[in-house]
């Protein structure tokens, strides 16, 4: 997890804090996804992966703009 001040557990700065719920409804799918036979979670994941490169692309184009 990411603290306030911008660094993450291993002291690393540069990051911003993380929302909890946003990290518990990941974490939450993550363990949904393992669950799941071998042969679905490919698309599963592939899934989080877009959303996640959404959410980041939405956040840089804020910062741009």
């Amino acid at each position: 997890m990411v603290s306030v001040n911008g660094a993450d557990d291993d002291g690393f700065p540069g990051e911003e804090a993380v929302d909890p719920d946003i990290e518990d409804s990941l974490l939450s799918r993550l363990r949904l996804i393992e669950d799941q036979p071998l042969e679905s979670r490919a698309d599963a994941y592939g899934q989080i992966l877009e959303t996640l490169r959404q959410r980041l692309d939405d956040g840089t184009e804020a910062r741009r703009g």
